[in-house]
């Protein structure tokens, strides 16, 4: 795992050493084992370098026999043995054990199609010499994050914005669309970036860039095609042998590897599987927090590596621990989201720094197993839609507007009377209503943006074309997985773990796994208002029934509690204080009232609350105040 940057002179120019290095330096935290560089004509290459693989050779950049393709490359390729043996047959000769190399030889082998062939998380750039030409790609489910930016002479590409921005012609400006994305979906999806320069690579995509301009292309889009003929339990031993197989494979590391632990059974399962496969006890890590006791997972959690006989460390934050990470939170995070237990992940990374380099994680079982709460909507929608119009227009809605501070309740609510797909996904997303943002924007805002979600529609109907003649259920499981997933989720776990030199493995997002999954019917993944039906009954195989049917808590913190004690300061000081340049955006006295409205527990508005904090910050640390 490491940290990759560089630069491409369009005009033919030398690249500056200088900015490739500057550059570098802006994400060491990424890779503090060492630095490598490869500056040449117009191509600079810059890495950083955390030793996973291949401790002794596999420092970058990496190039072939005769030093005409250079690669630096960040993540892991599982398969790289594998892919190894298959081009040494060919006659390919390697001078490392490093799975970098094979991105040469690979691309050697098979060109651009090299990407379909590699089974890992990864973003990487190649330096072809006697093509002059620069080809990047990031990995099927943008696990890492891939930046970029056009400008007048030259392309800049990075693991972080903050690397970009190391080029003073990398202008600090707003993407006011992105914007609009980010108050409706409470993301922004690929391409975009809240800086109106910079863009991501969106994930199985490939680029390549020469002197003639820029060529994009999607690399993987298998439609799924939904089982008619169902054995449940041939299902169930297929699955299981791919997750152990996705375990087996990202267990591979020249240094030990840990699990983030949580009291549930995706990292339960990991961790059976974990213990199988290695002969010593495996590290596992814990979070809780204070004034969290409902909601803390760190007694279940200590009894199942009590289980499992691992090596357990947890760590109870308190609101000073958030209050003095939050004054970084967002310069690690680059892109401000609406999510108020990104934070969470810093810490259960920072303790897993102290004892491994490499961490596995549960994440990615929710989105294609219907595992969220969202998803029971999408099964409601169609009786809903058939009872009165008086009851759902009007009664429902109303008594729910009236009666609950359950702030997802009442988003779930508003959603369910939609019968355009896209429209009611994003009603579901969306924390700002289009009645609250058309309050919220200040006048010169609203006639650059539409309060509808229109634009957040377009966003996420490139990834609804793939499957719009299929159930509405699979529509959603599909966007989400491509979208709030790798933009959301994916991208707070790199930043955080990252911020701490740490790798983080997803198994259950190994390719072949989604695949299958997306296979199945709707009733196999959502069994009347459960999700995860079939990946649970495939578990109990390593799990105990109690672990198995234990009810989701996730990363829940009491972050509200805390700002309403003693981190108040933050809505003060982000929210509230003549300084602050959300106001430029956004109407002050809406703010003040939203603010009001919560501390008075009249309305849950915690959601909004956190995501104009976090755009707040991001803005003073990248923008201005």
């Amino acid at each position: 795992m490491c940290g990759i940057c560089g630069v491409f002179q369009s005009s033919g120019k030398p690249v500056e050493r200088q900015l490739v290095e500057r550059m570098t330096s802006a994400i060491q935290h990424r890779g503090p084992d060492g630095s490598g560089f490869f500056i040449s004509g117009e191509v600079g290459l810059g890495h950083r370098r955390l030793s996973i693989i291949d401790l002794g050779g596999g420092a970058q950049p990496i190039s072939n026999e005769d030093n005409s393709l250079f690669v630096v490359f960040n993540g892991e390729i599982y398969n790289f043995i594998e892919i190894r043996e298959e081009l040494a047959k060919k006659g390919h000769v390697f001078k490392t054990r490093s799975d970098t190399e094979v991105i040469i030889h690979g691309f050697e082998e098979w060109g651009t199609e090299c990407v379909n062939r590699f089974n890992g998380i990864f973003a990487f750039a190649l330096w072809d010499a006697n093509r002059k030409r620069l080809f990047l790609a990031r990995d099927h489910m943008g696990v890492k994050p891939l930046y970029y930016a056009v400008l007048r002479d030259r392309f800049l590409f990075g693991s972080e914005i903050k690397a970009l921005l190391e080029d003073p012609a990398c202008a600090r400006l707003v993407d006011l669309k992105a914007l609009g994305l980010l108050f409706t979906l409470h993301y922004v999806p690929s391409p975009d970036t809240l800086f109106e320069q910079i863009k991501k690579l969106p994930p199985a995509h490939w680029m390549m860039i020469n002197a003639d301009g820029m060529t994009m292309r999607r690399y993987w889009k298998v439609k799924p095609q939904i089982r008619r003929d169902v054995d449940e339990s041939q299902l169930v031993e297929t699955y299981r042998g791919l997750v152990e197989d996705a375990v087996r494979l990202q267990m591979r590391s020249d240094v030990p590897v840990g699990l983030f632990l949580s009291s549930g059974i995706d990292s339960g399962a990991l961790l059976a599987l974990m213990r199988k496969h290695t002969n010593g006890p495996v590290h596992t890590f814990t979070i809780g927090f204070a004034q969290g006791e409902k909601t803390n997972e760190t007694r279940d959690a200590r009894e199942m590596a009590d289980r499992f006989g691992a090596d357990h460390s947890e760590m109870i934050v308190g609101p000073e621990d958030y209050a003095k990470y939050y004054d970084r939170y967002l310069w690690d995070l680059e892109e401000p989201v609406g999510n108020e237990t990104a934070a969470a992940f810093y810490f259960v990374s920072l303790i897993a720094s102290r004892k491994v380099k490499v961490a596995l994680t549960g994440q990615g079982a929710d989105e294609p197993w219907a595992g969220y709460h969202r998803y029971i909507g999408i099964k409601l929608s169609g009786v809903y839609s058939r009872l009165p119009k008086f009851l759902t227009e009007r009664l429902i809605p109303g008594a729910v507007e009236r009666f609950t501070r359950n702030e997802r309740l009442r988003r779930g609510v508003t959603s369910l009377n939609e019968p355009d797909v896209l429209t009611r996904f994003v009603k579901v997303y969306s924390f700002f209503s289009p009645s609250m943002k058309a309050r919220l924007y200040q006048p010169w805002l609203q006639r650059e943006l539409s309060t509808n979600g229109q634009q957040a529609r377009e966003a996420l109907r490139r990834w609804q074309t793939d499957v719009a003649d299929l159930d509405p259920l699979t529509q959603m499981l599909y966007i989400d997985t491509r979208t709030n997933l790798p933009d959301d989720l994916l991208m707070v776990a790199d930043k955080t773990s990252m911020a701490n030199s740490l790798e983080v493995r997803v198994p259950f997002l190994d390719v072949r796994l989604v695949e299958f999954i997306e296979t199945l019917p709707p009733n196999l993944k959502l069994r009347w208002l459960r999700g995860k039906y079939l990946h649970k009954k495939a578990l109990r195989k390593w799990l105990p029934r109690e672990v198995v049917n234990r009810k989701k808590k996730g990363f829940d913190n009491p972050i509200d509690e805390w700002l309403r004690g003693r981190m108040r300061h933050y809505i003060g000081e982000c929210l509230l204080s003549d300084g602050a340049a959300i106001h430029r955006y956004f109407n002050r006295k809406y703010i003040e009232e939203l603010v009001a409205d919560h501390e008075a527990r009249r309305h849950d508005y915690m959601r909004q609350i956190d995501l104009l904090i976090s755009f707040e910050l991001w803005h003073q640390k990248f923008i201005g105040s």
